[in-house]
């Protein structure tokens, strides 16, 4: 089975990759989708960052692609026949908003795996990350 992990990846932190292989180990393939997400008003465009993360996992992990996309996530899966989106939730706050996410993919015909973040990353956002690249800059 194919797997989808989308997400805006600004930027593709520790937390990301342990996601993505937990889910490698589930699921035939995987495919990292930076999606193009306008309310978090990303650095880059979705083109540089599939880039930056191609250049973070490991090459030996031939079951993980990288792909920029700009609509909705269902709709990749549908034009690509993927089975299954791939969320990390680190915390209930975040359980609350992917699981919104999940019940409008489901309706569309994508179901959706939650898989917990690793306890020891649980601190680390992308948010978080920006901010104290932002910190150090000053």
């Amino acid at each position: 089975m194919r797997a989808v992990y989308p997400g805006s990846f600004d930027p593709f932190t520790p937390g990301h990759v342990n996601v993505v292989d937990r889910a490698r180990a589930l699921f035939d393939e995987v495919v990292v989708l930076v999606a193009a997400n306008s309310i978090k008003h990303p650095g880059s465009d979705e083109e540089e960052r599939a880039a930056a993360v191609r250049a973070i996992l490991p090459v030996e992990w031939t079951s993980v692609t990288v792909a920029a996309w700009s609509g909705l996530t269902a709709t990749y899966c549908r034009l690509r026949e993927v089975g299954v989106i791939v969320r990390g939730v680190r915390n209930t706050t975040d359980l609350r908003a992917e699981y919104q996410l999940a019940a409008m993919n489901q309706s569309l015909g994508i179901p959706t795996v939650f898989l917990p973040t690793q306890p020891e990353l649980a601190a680390v956002s992308s948010t978080a990350v920006r901010a104290l690249r932002a910190w150090r800059a000053e």
